[in-house]
């Protein structure tokens, strides 16, 4: 990796219906912050928030869906990689975009490069509960990890709620990634959005650049904002307020762990990668792969709550 300056846009979509005309005016108006962004901070790096594209919560069924947006690369990504051409810097994108079969519809992070191509796709493998097709919502889930060589570094890829699973990252970490992107559209809270990405930050030693989104979608949905930017000793580096903007911070793998704390005389000594207990990991290697669920009574839906327990 070498040092580079990030930027997360946290943009609004448009509250109309959704439509071929509202999606193509929100991958324009993206676009356009794009441009601004790049040339206002000199982002190589420039990371917009989840399903940017349409609005998280889309209001349609997912054959619907399916027909309003696009494959990747499609229509749905054109306007960025001529923006990510235009400001010759990498971008992120968030979009679903259409599966193979109709109604198969994927929660997608689009990896731009500074030539317009589409270097890396990844698809959320851990949809929230209301998006999940198999608790009655739109998204197909993925089944794959993306971590994607570029100029700036190895790049990794997570998405809002994927943020809750330490699995996913510690996976991303362990095959080099050195900057995990994380395109939102969180609905929780600003500190469970904060907390999850200084906590995955810390866990692997990664920088992670958080871009979540704000105003309201087709459904009426509202979103907080609170974009990030941490450091891999947790520490929160750039921090967005609730409004459209921008935020950016310096990534330099120099300085990324050269104290415990910024500022501090203090050298950082450990690894969480390199001092696992392989031993401890291996011997419960069954366990981690098998199904869980809390002892505590919570929300889930009924298909889930009906089901016998799998604890002994």
């Amino acid at each position: 990796m070498r040092a580079f300056t990030a930027a997360a846009v946290q943009l609004a979509p448009s509250a109309a219906p959704l439509t071929a005309e509202t999606i193509a005016e929100n991958c324009r108006r993206a676009a356009q912050w794009v441009a601004r962004c790049a040339d206002a901070t000199g982002a190589e790096l420039v990371v917009l928030p989840e399903t940017a594209s349409t609005g998280f919560t889309p209001g349609t069924s997912p054959e619907e869906l399916w027909d309003l947006v696009s494959e990747v690369p499609g229509a749905v990504t054109e306007p960025l990689q001529d923006a990510a051409r235009a400001a010759g810097a990498h971008v992120v994108w968030g979009t679903y975009e259409r599966g193979a079969d109709r109604g198969v519809v994927y929660n997608s992070a689009v990896l731009i490069g500074p030539d317009g191509a589409v270097l890396g796709t990844y698809r959320k493998t851990q949809p929230f509960c209301s998006e999940d097709v198999r608790r009655g919502g739109w998204v197909t889930p993925g089944d794959d990890v993306t971590v994607v060589d570029t100029d700036l570094g190895r790049i990794g890829m997570a998405i809002c709620f994927d943020g809750d699973f330490p699995e996913l990252w510690r996976i991303q970490a362990l095959q080099g990634a050195e900057v995990i992107v994380r395109p939102s559209a969180l609905l929780r809270s600003a500190d469970i959005a904060e907390l999850t990405s200084r906590a995955r930050a810390y866990d692997n030693h990664v920088y992670v650049v958080a871009a979540n989104a704000t105003g309201s979608d087709p459904a009426g949905v509202h979103y907080f904002g609170n974009s990030h930017v941490v450091d891999p000793t947790s520490h929160t580096i750039a921090r967005a307020a609730s409004h459209e903007c921008w935020i950016s911070a310096r990534l330099d793998p120099q300085q990324a762990m050269a104290s415990l704390t910024p500022g501090s005389s203090v050298p950082q000594s450990f690894d969480h990668l390199a001092e696992r207990n392989l031993d401890v990991i291996r011997r419960y290697a069954d366990l981690l792969q098998s199904p869980g669920r809390t002892s505590f009574p919570h929300g889930a839906p009924h298909s889930l709550r009906d089901e016998p327990s799998d604890r002994p």
